[in-house]
């Protein structure tokens, strides 16, 4: 099958969880307000407004999530790594001659430095997009897969009719993105250039170590949210509240 794959970014291409604990860290100590970080742990892909809600009122959420960013693109320089098997799996989809997209619901100020400190390249970003937003985005590029570690992101792929594609690196085990529609999951995306070969070779309907499911349901109509795209080396835009 062919079409572009995307890849969500935060705990499916870069581990950004000490970045994320330690800007919250330094959230709460700015404000004084107790933050639960196996919450925010257990939340992890969401939108920094959303996770916000839970922990400040509503006329002091948009500062709150101002002093995470402020402190976030400090820190994502020094304490974001590349996950295991992230450039081979960009790498085996260029060489399918497709495109690499990622499609994440950071915004595109805290995407920059995070895609700066690993040296990680795609060929189109999409940022500040979560849920049905990731959706309207899949089926507006035409993609082929959504790679994803949380069960929204497996949502979002079935929603949007592609092949939906869990990698549990992140805060989700492999049952929980199965329920959520995972056609297949990955332990790391090292699994991921064989399994996109067989992939592409036997006409969208390829698993791994037996985790098979039923081809992707047909696309669906999802509501184009307020994504922002973002070219690659592009600077930031207009500051936005995300993680």
């Amino acid at each position: 099958m062919k079409g572009p794959v995307g890849f969500d970014l935060d705990l499916t291409l870069i581990d950004s969880r000490l970045a994320i604990m330690r800007s919250w860290q330094a959230v709460s100590a700015e404000t004084g307000v107790a933050i639960d970080l196996a919450e925010v742990d257990k939340r992890m892909g969401i939108k920094l407004e959303d996770e916000t809600a839970f922990w400040f009122p509503p006329d002091e959420q948009e500062a709150a999530a101002d002093c995470y960013r402020r402190h976030y693109v400090v820190l994502a320089p020094e304490l974001t790594t590349l996950l295991a098997g992230a450039t081979l799996a960009v790498a085996a989809v260029r060489a399918a001659g497709e495109r690499a997209v990622i499609i994440t619901a950071k915004h595109q100020v805290s995407v920059q430095p995070s895609l700066a400190a690993v040296r990680l390249e795609a060929d189109e970003v999409f940022t500040h997009v979560h849920g049905p937003e990731k959706s309207a985005v899949l089926l507006r590029v035409g993609a082929a897969v959504y790679v994803g570690d949380s069960p929204p992101d497996m949502a979002a792929a079935r929603q949007a009719g592609v092949a939906a594609v869990g990698v549990t690196t992140g805060s989700f085990p492999a049952a929980e993105l199965r329920q959520a529609g995972a056609d297949v999951t990955l332990a790391s995306l090292h699994e991921f250039p064989s399994w996109y070969e067989g992939f592409r070779g036997g006409g969208g309907e390829s698993g791994t170590d037996g985790d098979r499911r039923a081809e992707p349901g047909r696309p669906a109509v999802a509501r184009r949210g307020g994504d922002q795209r973002v070219s690659p080396g592009e600077p930031p835009g207009r500051a936005g509240r995300d993680r």
